[in-house]
């Protein structure tokens, strides 16, 4: 009998929350503050937030404050996050070649 590993089922858990990987791959890209992934992608600024938290949580997000006036945030991607690249290059490749629109749906 096959057995999922703990691991394995963390790290889906992680990944497979709405959002989740589209902001991670706007963040392969480089630093970027909210207002800009914000406005990249067609998701709450309430929801974003918590996002990101929760991949800062997991030391997959880095939240950097710049003290300026207005303050400065910055998000990037940790080593761990960066390690991700390859994932969810063969994920979009994938993607390409068996995902229909209609599937989506």
């Amino acid at each position: 009998m096959y057995q999922l590993c703990p691991k394995f089922e963390s790290a889906m858990q992680i990944l497979s929350k709405r959002w989740t990987g589209l902001i991670i791959h706007k963040l392969l890209t480089g630093k970027h503050r909210f207002s800009e992934i914000e406005a990249s992608l067609p998701v709450s600024g309430r929801l974003l937030s918590e996002r990101l938290k929760d991949l800062e949580k997991a030391g997959i997000v880095r939240r950097e404050v710049f003290s300026e006036v207005p303050i400065r945030v910055e998000y990037s991607l940790t080593e761990k996050g960066m390690a991700l690249k390859p994932v969810l290059q063969s994920v979009e490749q994938w993607a390409q070649d068996w995902v229909t629109v209609e599937e989506t749906k």
